[in-house]
């Protein structure tokens, strides 16, 4: 009888062993592999820039409008995968939409806009946002699985990226690779993560506006935040040499040296890296503020304050000289439509 039931016990254990094998293979097969650089279809604007002007640049990680104030995320020490219905994924964009809105900014840097997830109930975000704003939108996408097949409840299909939205001419956009932060098997169904570039003529001029709106690694042990801060840096020292004027900004998850508003209340949390302007060349600055956080841990719902809710400030830009900073505000929301807040800078072209 013993050996009997060890058999069967045998033969569940093989068949569980090729499911987890087939599915390991089909996932390696079907992995994500983009190219070093993508061309990205540009969006359809009229205005245009030149010497003197000034304008506005809003960057707003939407959280695939599902990570809302009373929503937590198992990645963070929560539980939950995805909302519990539809029905709250679509609050969260018109709420989202509200405030892009209001904002009226001239671009718009967003991150985590899904196209056809699972966790955000398949609703194209993008499709959305441009209906709702009658503007534009580039897409660059940094994760594309068949199949996240954890926790339980799984992910399932996810399809997303990073978004910059305007309605001024633009005469290229590309997609650029960052180093990756995992190795196989965890990289076939990670991110892929990116910056995408946005280049605007400048009237009058032979120099461009490059517009870099990234979202930098979260959750790895820390080698793939700087490898990809190093590649950013070179970028920006890149066009500056080239005589353009350059603003990169996102989702930095990295705090920023000598910003300390807001300490780690539990060191055995999700805790973010540290960038600072050692890591930027001599020809940018960081334009960041704390008069608001920009970011909450999703270890659970929102408290309503900032003691009792771990927050950060974690997103902001990169400006190049030849730009006058003339403000950058953090816009308080109360993190009622996802776990980030949005970053407001207005600059001049020198």
């Amino acid at each position: 009888m013993a050996k009997k039931v060890l058999k069967v016990l045998g033969i569940i254990l093989l068949i569980i062993v090729l499911i987890l094998a087939m599915l390991l293979g089909y996932l390696t097969i079907r992995e994500y592999r983009p190219k070093a650089e993508e061309t990205v279809e540009i969006s359809e604007g009229s205005k245009s820039l030149k010497t003197g002007d000034s304008f506005t640049v809003l960057t707003y990680n939407t959280g695939y409008a599902a990570l809302s104030r009373d929503e937590d995320f198992f990645m963070d020490g929560g539980s939950k995968v995805r909302p519990d219905s539809k029905e709250l994924v679509q609050q969260n964009l018109a709420g989202i939409a509200s405030i892009l809105t209001e904002q009226k900014a001239d671009f718009y840097f967003l991150q985590e806009i899904d196209r056809d997830s699972k966790r955000s109930y398949y609703i194209d975000e993008m499709e959305y946002y441009e209906n709702t704003l009658g503007m534009g939108g580039m897409y660059a996408r940094n994760f594309k699985c068949d199949y996240v097949p954890y926790p339980l409840p799984t992910i399932g299909k996810v399809d997303s990226g990073v978004v910059t939205m305007t309605d001024y001419a633009v005469t290229s956009a590309t997609r650029i690779s960052l180093p990756e932060s995992f190795s196989w098997p965890l990289k076939t169904c990670n991110l892929k993560r990116c910056m995408l570039e946005t280049r605007i003529p400048i009237e009058g001029s032979e120099r461009e506006l490059v517009l870099i709106n990234f979202h930098l690694e979260a959750y790895d042990s820390g080698e793939g935040k700087i490898a990809q801060s190093r590649m950013l840096a070179e970028k920006l020292q890149e066009e500056y040499d080239k005589g353009n004027y350059v603003i990169a900004g996102g989702d930095f998850n990295q705090t920023f040296e000598g910003m300390d508003t807001y300490p780690l209340l539990n060191t055995e949390n999700w805790a973010p890296g540290l960038i600072g302007t050692d890591d930027i060349p001599d020809s940018f600055s960081f334009a960041v503020s704390d008069n608001v956080p920009t970011c909450r841990l999703l270890n659970a719902p929102y408290s309503g304050n900032y003691t009792d809710s771990q927050v950060y400030v974690l997103d902001g830009f990169i400006v190049s000289d030849n730009l006058e900073i003339r403000s950058v505000t953090n816009i308080d929301t109360d993190f009622t439509y996802t776990d980030h807040q949005p970053v407001r800078l207005e600059v001049t072209l020198k």
